[in-house]
């Protein structure tokens, strides 16, 4: 399969706000959701004081793209995974596009967490997170918040809302009200790295 040309489907996909997943068969498809979870990116964004702590320790370090396939690999290793080696390759033909990246922490030089997500105008898609170091992809989820601001983004798309994702605001929308928020970011022009 070639994906180099096959990557401008998969960009119209996601810019009409279906989003990839391998299902239980290994079968890849385009999904969609009745309710969006967003992130905010204003004051309603919050995270436990605990986290505040750790942040004022600087225990991680971050970087974008500095280890793609690896935050890839650590989204993917769980007992049950939607990230196919297939939906993999897809991601890094979307890295190498520059759409697809990596926000990730570091402690030393070792991986300690990261996101996976696709940018689109002022659109941040959040694919997948994961942790190896307890507190990795907390951290790197309001060091991504802070940079998505300082940097003009006006949507980050959680997808799917989980207890997780809710300690730190998210909050869901219809999917009337998530297709005008998407075309309003993808009129922006927003660059990430």
């Amino acid at each position: 399969m070639e994906f180099a040309e096959d990557l401008d489907p998969i960009i119209q996909g996601y810019a009409q706000g279906y989003f990839l997943m391998t299902d239980e068969h290994n079968v890849l498809g385009w999904y969609s959701s009745r309710q969006r979870a967003l992130v905010p990116l204003d004051e309603g964004f919050r995270y436990p004081k605990s986290l505040q702590r750790v942040l004022n320790q600087e225990q991680f370090s971050v970087a974008i793209n500095r280890d793609f396939l690896g935050v890839c690999q650590g989204c993917a290793d769980r007992e049950v995974t939607w990230i196919s080696p297939e939906l993999i390759e897809i991601y890094y033909q979307l890295h190498l596009a520059g759409f697809a990246h990596s926000f990730e922490t570091w402690q030393g030089d070792e991986l300690a967490g990261g996101i996976l997500g696709l940018t689109l105008g002022g659109a941040f898609i959040g694919e997948s997170m994961f942790y190896r170091i307890p507190n990795g992809s907390k951290v790197a989820m309001v060091k991504l918040v802070e940079h998505l601001k300082a940097r003009g983004f006006i949507l980050f798309d959680a997808q799917l809302q989980n207890e997780h994702l809710e300690r730190f605001g998210s909050y869901l929308v219809s999917d009337k009200e998530y297709q005008n928020l998407l075309q309003k970011a993808l009129n922006i022009s927003c660059i990430f790295v």
